[in-house]
């Protein structure tokens, strides 16, 4: 999930800087070629970068190996499996935009775009196949086709998107009990499962209909999971020194966010900004269940 999220925010932050929509998204209704080459270029460019980077830094400690399989569905209490969701859901979800900036009709752009999470990510769990440590996951490829069906279902439904899948980063304090986690607070970002949390961000009018509930307030259901230093299990022993007992728990939270996306503005950049932003959970009190402490009262969660 790590490399994703990478090459996620790279590639929309660079079609967001080009594909500058209308509010309300008032597409245009006839096709642009610049526009259709400023999308496809921008797309295969990055995502053929993205792809070396794989194979050149990414895998160059691992050893080529035959194609195998990984069955990682216990892995991490299925973070890694939100993860993947969530970009699949979030890179379909930028291709159809910038394909009608582009001015490319919704059928076509729903066909080509709206699955794009998918194809981008299949080739990238081949990779995962052909190295060894990784392999691969069936359970990865499920969770990518989750994440682009979300997005492709409220579109072709509601011809929007009720909700959104988001990102949020805490800091977990585990990395203090093993470098595989970060030494760092850039490298823990990526690599501590412990402090992300995935959230459903609902839309609150949308849903109900209540027309007094300002447009843009959503309400948010969150995951998360703590107490994970490898994939399956905790060590027993680190550094030659008994590894203390963690216990490995799911965390689920009820709070509230805001959709950028459905707050008016005239300036462009402005819109640019709110969309890139709108990939993140905005901070709120919020509400945790776990089968730990059962109910915890969060005043202020990221």
């Amino acid at each position: 999930m790590k490399k994703l999220i990478i090459l996620l925010w790279v590639l929309i932050a660079f079609l967001e800087g080009f594909t500058q929509i209308p509010q309300f998204d008032n597409y245009p209704d006839t096709i642009t070629p610049k526009h259709v080459k400023i999308v496809v270029g921008s797309g295969l460019g990055i995502y053929s970068a993205g792809l070396s980077y794989l194979s050149l830094v990414w895998y160059k400690d691992h050893d080529r190996v035959p194609f195998h399989f990984y069955n990682d569905g216990r892995g991490y209490l299925q973070m890694d499996k939100f993860g993947h969701a969530y970009a699949a859901y979030w890179e379909s979800f930028a291709a159809y935009r910038a394909l009608r900036w582009a001015g490319v009709d919704k059928k076509r752009a729903l066909l080509w775009g709206g699955s794009m999470g998918f194809v981008f990510q299949f080739p990238i769990e081949v990779f995962d196949g052909l190295y060894e440590g990784w392999g691969f996951s069936l359970w990865d490829v499920a969770a990518n086709t989750f994440g682009s069906t979300l997005f492709l279902f409220q579109e072709t439904i509601f011809n929007e998107q009720l909700v959104l899948m988001k990102f949020s980063y805490s800091p977990s304090g585990y990395p203090k009990y093993h470098h595989i986690l970060g030494t760092n607070y850039l490298e823990s970002f990526f690599l501590d499962y412990n402090g992300h949390t995935h959230w459903f961000s609902v839309n609150i009018r949308g849903i109900t209909g209540i027309q007094s509930v300002p447009n843009w307030l959503n309400f948010a259901l969150g995951y998360s999971a703590n107490g994970m230093i490898y994939e399956f299990e905790n060590p027993t022993y680190y550094q030659g020194e008994p590894f203390p007992h963690l216990e490995r728990y799911r965390q689920c939270f009820l709070s509230l966010d805001i959709d950028f996306s459905r707050i008016p503005v005239k300036r462009k950049w402005i819109r640019t900004v709110f969309q890139t932003v709108n990939l993140i959970k905005i901070p709120f009190p919020a509400l945790e269940i776990n089968r730990i402490d059962r109910v915890k009262f969060r005043l202020f969660y990221f």
